[in-house]
Formats: C-alpha cells, sequence, structure tokens
C-alpha cells in the first residue's frame, strides 16, 4: 500500500474578489509523480504555493509525512525537505548562476583559519557536477542578465536539486522548453522518481502528464473535479474534464490567400548583449494574409530577431521595410505607429509593467492616442471601459477587474492581457513570440484561433515558436532558424516534420 507523504484536507484560500481554492482534499503517495491540471486561474500555483509556505490556508490543514504542519515560509518549507520551482523566475539578475543557486547555503572556507569567506570556486565545481549529472548544462560563472529564458529556467531547476529536496514542486517547468529539453527534462523527472524522490507537476501540457504522470489531480475555478489515474484517463478527456466541455487540439482555416509583401527583411544581422552575432544575414519577406512561422530550438537568433523587427535592439546591418517604409532607425513608438503589434516571449521584462494595474496595462500602446486622450490629459473612464471589453472578450481573470495589480494575477493572464492589447490595435503586422507558453490547452486552442483570425483579416503574422505543434497547426509558410541563419523557407504543406527537425539541428541545411 502507497505511503501518504503530503495531504491537503478540506483546503481554502481566498483573495480580494476571488476564492482561489475551495475546499480541495487530496492526498499525494510517497514516490509518485502527481500532475496537478486546470485552466490558468484554476487555483493550481495558489494550492502548491501553501505547501511551499508562500501563502497560508484561510481553512483546511496540510499534513507532511502524516504529521499536521503549519508551513509559514519557504524556509520552514524546505526544513521539511520540500523544494519548488516557480513559474516566475526568482533569480537575482546581476548575480551569477551559482551565486543565485548557493544563496542561502553558501559554502565557506577560513582564511588564515579564521577569517570566513564563500567558497564560489568550489560552487562552482559543485554546481558544474550537478548540471552535467542531470543534462542541465549550463555555465555556474554566467550573469543571469545575460541568459535567455529557457537558461533561467535551468537555474531554477539547479537551485532546487542543490538543496536535494524529497519533495520537488515544479510549476510549468517546460514552458520554455524545447522538444528536446522537454524530453530530457522528464527523464530527470523519471529519475528523481526511481530515487525515491516524491514529484508534484503543475502543467498546462497533457502529453507530459501522459508521458510521465502516474495520478493527476484536476481543477475548476478553485474546486477539485477528480484525481484520475494517468496510463487509464485519455488525454482528451482530461481536457473535457479541465475546460468542461469537448476540445479539439486542430484549427480550422481555409486555404491562405496572400496579398502585398507587408514585412520585409533583407540582410540583417543582429548582435547579442555579449557583443556575438545572433543573427546572421537573415532575409525574408512576409504578406498580408500569411503566417509565416519561424522554428528553432531555443537560442538561435530568435529572441534578437523579433527584438530588433520590435525596435527593442538595433540590427548591425541590414534593412527592414513595413508596407515599403524604411524602419531600420526607427524608434519603438515609430514602429508601433508603423503598424508593428508584438507579443514578446518575456512577458514580465519586456511587455508588461508589474505594479501598474491591468486597467492601465491594456492600453499601454494607444495610451497618448484621441482613443484615450484629449489635449495630452488621459480619460480614466475609457480605460475603465476599453478594460471590460477586453477582460470580457478574451476571457482575463483576475480578482480585482481591472484594478487588480499584474504582478498578482496568473502567468497565463498576463499573457492573455497582452494578447488582447496587441490584438485589438489592429495593426498589418503582429508579431507573436512564444505566444502560449504558460496557457492551458483551452487557452492555446483560443490563441491559435486569434492568430488565424489575424491572418483571415489580411495582416501579417509573424510567429515564432519553440512548440512543432503549433508551428504545423497554424503556419503557411516556415522558416527553420539555425545558429543565427534562416536554413530553410519552405510552404508549410511541403515540409515535413522530420525535416524540420534536421534543419533545426544544423544536420540538413537549404
Amino acid at each position: 500500500m502507497s505511503e501518504p507523504i503530503v495531504e491537503f484536507r478540506h483546503i481554502t484560500k481566498k483573495f480580494p474578489g476571488i476564492i482561489a481554492n475551495d475546499d480541495v482534499s487530496l492526498t499525494i503517495n510517497k514516490g509518485e509523480i502527481f500532475a496537478v491540471l486546470g485552466e490558468n486561474g484554476a487555483g493550481k500555483s495558489t494550492l502548491v504555493s501553501m505547501l511551499f509556505g508562500t501563502y497560508e490556508p484561510d481553512g483546511g490543514e496540510i499534513l507532511i509525512r502524516g504529521k499536521k504542519e503549519r508551513i509559514y515560509s519557504p524556509r520552514y518549507a524546505s526544513s521539511l525537505s520540500i523544494g519548488m520551482v516557480h513559474q516566475h523566475f526568482r533569480l537575482v539578475s546581476n548575480f551569477s548562476v551559482a551565486e543565485n543557486i548557493i544563496l542561502g547555503l553558501e559554502p565557506e572556507r577560513k582564511l588564515f583559519g579564521f577569517i570566513p569567506y564563500v567558497d564560489i570556486e568550489k560552487a562552482n565545481h559543485d554546481i558544474a557536477e550537478l548540471s552535467e549529472r542531470y543534462g542541465l548544462k549550463i555555465n555556474p560563472e554566467d550573469v543571469i542578465e545575460n541568459l535567455n529564458v529557457a537558461s533561467c529556467q535551468r537555474v531554477e531547476i539547479l537551485k532546487m536539486l542543490y538543496r536535494e529536496a524529497e519533495i520537488l514542486i515544479f510549476d510549468e517547468p517546460t514552458a520554455v522548453l524545447t522538444p528536446q529539453e522537454i524530453e530530457s527534462f522528464l527523464d530527470i523527472v523519471r529519475s528523481l522518481r526511481e530515487n525515491g524522490k516524491t514529484i508534484i507537476l503543475i502543467t498546462h501540457k497533457l502529453a507530459e502528464i501522459k508521458a510521465a504522470a502516474d495520478r493527476c489531480a484536476i481543477l475548476n475555478r478553485g474546486k477539485l473535479i477528480t484525481v484520475l489515474d494517468v496510463e487509464s484517463t485519455s488525454a482528451d478527456e482530461m481536457a473535457r474534464l479541465m475546460v468542461g466541455h469537448d476540445i479539439s487540439f486542430r484549427t480550422e482555416k481555409k486555404p491562405a490567400v496572400f496579398g502585398d509583401v507587408i514585412l520585409d527583411v533583407q540582410n540583417m544581422s543582429v548582435k547579442s548583449r555579449t557583443g556575438l552575432d545572433a543573427v546572421k544575414d537573415v532575409s525574408f519577406q512576409i504578406h498580408a494574409g500569411e503566417v509565416f512561422a519561424v522554428a528553432g530550438v531555443s537560442g538561435n537568433g530568435q529572441n534578437e530577431l523579433a527584438d530588433s523587427i520590435a525596435g527593442l535592439c538595433p540590427c548591425s546591418s541590414g534593412k527592414i521595410t513595413i508596407n515599403g517604409h524604411d524602419i531600420t532607425r526607427a524608434s519603438v513608438r515609430e514602429r508601433i505607429e508603423a503598424g508593428i503589434a508584438y507579443i514578446p516571449e518575456d512577458r514580465h521584462n519586456v511587455g508588461l509593467v508589474l505594479d501598474f494595474t491591468l486597467r492601465d496595462n491594456l492600453p499601454l500602446r494607444q495610451y497618448y492616442t484621441p482613443k484615450f486622450s484629449h489635449k495630452g490629459v488621459i480619460s480614466r473612464s475609457s480605460f475603465v471601459e476599453y478594460n471590460r471589453t477586453l477582460e470580457k472578450e478574451y476571457d482575463i481573470r483576475s480578482s480585482q477587474g481591472g484594478a487588480t495589480i499584474m504582478r498578482s494575477m496568473s502567468g497565463g493572464n498576463q499573457q492573455k492581457a497582452i494578447i488582447a492589447r496587441e490584438i485589438d490595435m489592429q495593426t498589418p503586422l503582429i508579431m507573436f513570440m512564444q505566444p502560449t507558453r504558460g496557457l492551458d490547452i483551452g487557452a492555446v486552442m483560443n490563441v491559435r484561433k486569434q492568430i488565424i483570425a489575424e491572418r483571415n483579416r489580411g495582416a501579417a503574422v509573424l510567429l515564432i515558436s519553440l512548440d512543432l505543434d503549433e508551428i504545423i497547426d497554424c503556419a503557411d509558410t516556415i522558416a527553420v532558424i539555425f545558429n543565427g541563419r534562416i536554413n530553410k523557407i519552405s510552404p508549410a504543406e511541403k515540409i515535413s516534420v522530420d525535416e524540420i527537425g534536421l534543419y533545426m539541428m544544423g544536420v540538413k541545411t537549404a
């Protein structure tokens, strides 16, 4: 008989205007991989955050190894051998990888036998060895602010592994990983289970649950719907229980009708923050009514490509035009006014002002236009009405409506807010960079429908995604990027998934 290691008994957690968890009771057994599934805002992260001590329940109790515990802080959770990788990174940006991982557990040595100092060389050595062991290769001496999102995720995972926790909580751990990295991560999870660890896995990706989890709890609007045996339950059934209705995993679209060239990129090169060439002599065009998708393994220049078109970083050479107008040296605002909308990969540092309310984030691109201001004076009532419209149209869920502080919202609802803001501008060019990262399956399919709707209204769509299924589902044209160069451009129907994979890895070139 399985031995319970974590028990939630009648857990209730309330925030202003919302019940995040409503009388939730479930048991997690020692040595199993237990998945928690639900829509954005269903209460998944809140539930496990109480296990890690970020919040305390308003009602109910938590038992660890059969003993009732008041888990009042993450430090106390760590003393119970509980570790957590958060959906949103908890890293010090100007510290190195090693400094972040050892923070609070610094290895000390004594200078002259009595002056203590941190043995960073030992830390670097231990972390390099740990990252190699678990297939999460990363340089311990790299500074966090110079890393891409996928590398920061690896640091978070290593931080927990370094602390040798027995109960390991992963909140959306693969949201920014490539297919290859995801498979490697799932291998790590299985290995941890074989070594007696208990894994709690929060993910929107049904395929990952089917591949790794033993059991799965499904939450909907704070309530526990059921706990399922994963092996005997289909992904379709899980999706239906999660969203409350049947859902299609394919996006319906009519054949594309291309119009004029909207975006023309010629011989563009872009340097990374470290001064290396991240994008190398790239040329392509996107027409009105076309979804042009860029596939590639993370870190091959996708971020720099999109940021350069959006004006967030300069291109070192080449030319960018939109509707025939040269915007190569234009400011961000000039590019917005020329007709560019951009959903960035990094929603926290680029997409949102986290300490603003939802109401103030939604008009950020247009607040100075006549729609929201008159003679330089902003109309707050127009903000309120705009917020109500987009909340309803895009199903943005928050505890206090437009007055909700952005950082307090779930990652999925933050993403919905950005997508709503950018799509509503109705621009000739819209760029989607990892648009469904952190979204549940229902929201994923809605975003894909919105991408196709933008294409159908005649917009040029640039889609950059690590999700090959998403690219295959949405693209009219597929470009594959490797080591900063476009290896291949092909009509979507004329290239196979296997071919895309070969181009992505640089095994095959055009």
